[in-house]
């Protein structure tokens, strides 16, 4: 792993910035044509997306502050490595949500465009979590265990003590990713209301990321005392919530979807 390319003066370039570069760049690229199949300004896209990322990165490092117990992981470095995911899905959201109110948009439609494009554009981030060492799996003796550099120790802190092999969690999520990407792409040509495609996407990343933290080891501290009361990393609870409100909202969705407009009855 090369969590860093080469130096510009005193600037490292970072592989992680890299890959987050261009997954910022062709999810940007994919929202805009889906949001304009469904009839909103690809100029508009653009400068929701824009807007988002940021809300995002800043997301992701405030809720590693808030779970962290070394309060100096929360810095403005964001191309050196990842933060809390969730965090940056919540941070863009809120992003997105506060701007479309702004522009008077449909949010629905522009979830539905950012839903596959937010698949996309993470699975291309693993692979820089990957390369940085971050988001690291538990220590394993199966064929696909993974030794890091020391340079990604320095960079991440993940373990690298007696040639320990760990579950290569970052490249599982990736591939995941960009399978679900996939889905998220048929799914917006044949959804069957607004938004689908936006809560599925919900749907099944939190029950993804449940499970593959049983294999992740990388420590992101305990929100709120949640994660010593539970036993659950504080990524399964987030997960329980969003798989569960999701799972409601796409039942009452599809179940109001299935109902035929109601005819006027005469007299």
């Amino acid at each position: 792993m090369y969590p860093e390319l080469f130096r510009v003066g005193d600037f490292p370039v970072t592989s992680y910035g890299l890959w987050l570069a261009v997954g910022m760049v062709v999810a940007l690229i994919v929202a805009s044509r889906l949001g304009a199949r469904d009839g909103l300004s690809r100029e508009r896209i653009y400068d929701l997306g824009l807007w988002t990322l940021l809300g995002g990165l800043l997301g992701s490092k405030v809720l590693m502050f808030l779970v962290e117990d070394n309060v100096q992981v929360f810095s403005l470095d964001f191309l050196r490595s990842g933060g809390v995911y969730y965090g940056g899905l919540i941070g863009g959201f809120l992003t997105v949500v506060i701007l479309i109110r702004i522009q008077k948009l449909s949010f629905w439609k522009v979830a539905d465009a950012f839903a596959p494009a937010l698949a996309l554009g993470q699975a291309f981030g693993r692979q820089g979590c990957f390369a940085a060492g971050c988001c690291w799996g538990k220590p394993t003796n199966l064929w696909w265990g993974v030794h890091f550099s020391e340079k990604g120790h320095e960079y991440t802190g993940v373990p690298i003590a007696n040639g320990v092999h760990l579950h290569p969690t970052q490249l599982i999520e990736s591939f995941t990713m960009f399978a679900v990407f996939g889905l998220l792409l048929w799914l917006h040509r044949t959804k069957k209301f607004d938004g689908q495609v936006l809560i599925a996407y919900g749907f099944i990343y939190a029950i993804f990321r449940f499970f593959i933290e049983f294999i992740r080891d990388d420590p992101r501290g305990d929100l709120f005392g949640l994660t010593t009361i539970t036993g659950l990393s504080t990524s399964q609870i987030v997960s329980v919530v969003v798989a569960t409100a999701a799972g409601v909202l796409m039942y009452m969705r599809l179940r109001r979807a299935r109902v035929p407009a109601s005819e006027p009855t005469g007299e």
